[in-house]
């Protein structure tokens, strides 16, 4: 985890969107434990109350659970992994074709772009 916020939003949404691409890409497989918040905050090099914050709306999602003893780990259920890694990928396709639509290309000649790779 490395200290590359950006100042467009706040640190507890990019934190979210980082632990978002690390559950999707199995870097934090599903049933995996996660470290302390105290830990989390050190190398995120943020606030222990923002990571909180970041894990808390993470477990409102359901993408992460609390068990009382054992701390925080990452659901287990690969079904609502699945359908956040769809999500994402609409996220990321529609801002990829406002960048080209704004550069001048049509969705036909994206799709045509896109095909020769």
């Amino acid at each position: 985890m490395d200290n590359q916020f950006t100042t467009d939003k706040p640190i507890y949404l990019q934190l979210i969107d980082y632990f978002k691409a690390e559950i999707i890409s199995g870097e934090l497989p599903p049933g995996s434990r996660l470290e302390s918040v105290r830990d989390l905050a050190v190398k995120a090099q943020v606030n222990p109350n923002t990571m909180q914050k970041a894990l808390v709306e993470l477990e409102r999602m359901g993408l992460v659970r609390t068990e009382r003893t054992s701390g925080r780990f990452i659901t287990d259920d690969e079904e609502k992994i699945k359908i956040m890694k769809e999500e994402v990928a609409e996220v990321e396709i529609s801002a990829f074709l406002e960048r080209m639509k704004a550069l001048g290309f049509g969705k036909d000649e994206v799709i045509k772009i896109i095909q020769k790779k």
